[in-house]
């Protein structure tokens, strides 16, 4: 009997390892066996509330992988959700959480997130690492659900309770040409929005954030055979957002992605080059390892500056927060490892007049969403709030998840995070193949170098 097998455990797209259990592989068999160190598994009794199990699921009802957790505990029913979603290493991250963290949870008291966190993250030698993090930030984040079921309070309570009524949302557009991409931010300003994304293609090359045209680039995107090209992105995408800008006039906030694919030199030119379009801002001009670079970046022009979705230990925001060389945070809850550290980040960005804009495309879970939004209502840091357009498959798997209304999220009010998780309408949605989603990875440059995606 496989582990997926075993009574009460589910699998969604892969077997799920229920923890506390050593999973002993001997040829294709499987066989269960108690692990010789986890914690003795507590009953209700005088013990209180205590840890049972931690159980992944994989699920990909938006196309991509997700990475859901569901820390269980002796209270029938009571039990919280996490995101560690992870789109190109979820086995990894899946790994880490079942073999690694889990075990090492089941027998505890759930309410001492701070102890918890500090004990998982401690259990690796060598620690941090996206991995590491997009594990312990499923833990993490479930625990804090868990929390604000047992008080019978929303996570942003226990964080402060409101700051603000509502979350501004930013949502994606993109086009070959400013008329096109006028058109469709006009549009979403008819749906409520006042913060809009813009990318703008550049013709017949790889360009991050904008949807094929055709079949035929559509199956040049799958193979990514075109090539990036930054001169001509730095010939072509500022007078477009330039003109883009006169076509929609003041009264609405456009932001843009370079997405790091710019070294400093060419980051300072795009950076002058995009003054006339009076960006709400400019986001990721440069990669975590141009980081340094960030003060002759400002010093460049006077567009905001935004970054950080790639990060994944608090501390590197620290030199451009203090430095005030950045505007906004672009906080990833998952990569970072959780709402505990993230928290912190945030009360810091406060002390030093950063604002947030959270990471939240397509590939962080509703659950993920969830835990923006209880940092985005109780902070005074917060900025603006990327929200993803979630598909009918992954509303049914998640009931309750954020969804923009007029332009903004409104914090959920029931206890915990307000997102559930439907195992059923999970399974029907199984993820790719390894490496499958990893194919926009292998962008080029013109030269044929390996380039950051």
């Amino acid at each position: 009997m496989t582990a997926a097998q075993k009574p009460g455990t589910v699998g969604t797209g892969a077997d799920l390892l229920e923890v506390g259990t050593e999973v002993v592989r001997e040829g294709a068999r499987e066989v269960l066996a108690p692990a010789p160190w986890a914690p003795e598994r507590s009953g209700a009794g005088d013990e209180g509330l205590r840890i049972t199990a931690v159980r992944t699921f994989l699920t990909g009802p938006q196309g991509c992988p997700y990475v859901v957790v569901r820390v269980e505990t002796n209270q029938p029913g009571l039990y919280g959700l996490g995101d560690g979603s992870d789109p190109q290493r979820p086995l990894a991250t899946r790994t880490v959480i079942d073999e690694y963290l889990g075990p090492m949870l089941v027998g505890r008291d759930p309410s001492d997130i701070e102890d918890l966190h500090r004990l998982l993250l401690n259990s690796g030698y060598w620690r941090g690492g996206s991995i590491e993090h997009n594990a312990l930030a499923a833990v993490d984040v479930a625990l804090w659900d868990l929390k604000g079921k047992v008080a019978g309070l929303p996570v942003h309570q226990l964080l402060g309770g409101k700051a603000r009524a509502y979350a501004d949302a930013y949502t994606h557009v993109d086009g070959a040409d400013a008329a096109e991409v006028a058109e469709k931010v006009l549009a979403a300003v008819d749906r409520g929005y006042r913060h809009v994304r813009v990318q703008v293609a550049v013709p017949g090359r790889d360009t991050y954030g904008t949807a094929p045209r055709d079949e035929a680039e559509a199956a040049r995107r799958r193979a990514r055979t075109d090539r990036w090209d930054t001169l001509a992105y730095l010939r072509h995408v500022p007078g477009i957002l330039a003109d883009v800008r006169d076509r929609v006039g003041p009264d609405v906030e456009l932001l843009h992605d370079a997405h790091e694919r710019m070294t400093p030199a060419e980051a300072r030119q795009f950076v002058r080059a995009v003054e006339d379009a009076h960006l709400y801002f400019l986001e990721d001009a440069l990669a975590p390892e141009d980081a340094a670079h960030f003060p002759e970046l400002r010093a460049a022009g006077t567009t905001p500056l935004a970054v950080g979705e790639l990060y994944h230990d608090p501390r590197a925001y620290l030199p451009l927060v203090a430095g005030r060389s950045i505007d906004f945070a672009r906080i990833r809850i998952p990569t970072l490892g959780g709402l505990t550290p993230t928290r912190k980040l945030v009360a810091v960005c406060e002390m030093f007049g950063v604002r947030t804009a959270p990471h939240g495309p397509g590939d962080v879970t509703p659950v993920g969403m969830a835990a923006n939004m209880a940092l985005n209502i109780s902070s005074p840091a917060f900025g603006v709030q990327e929200a993803a357009t979630f598909r009918d498959a992954t509303l049914e798997v998640f009931p309750g998840a954020p969804v923009p209304t007029d332009g903004h999220l409104l914090a959920p009010e029931a206890p915990g995070l307000g997102v559930d998780f439907d195992e059923a309408a999970a399974r029907k949605h199984p993820v790719g193949a390894p490496l499958e989603h990893d194919r926009w990875a292998l962008l080029r440059a013109t030269d044929g170098s390996a380039h950051r995606a």
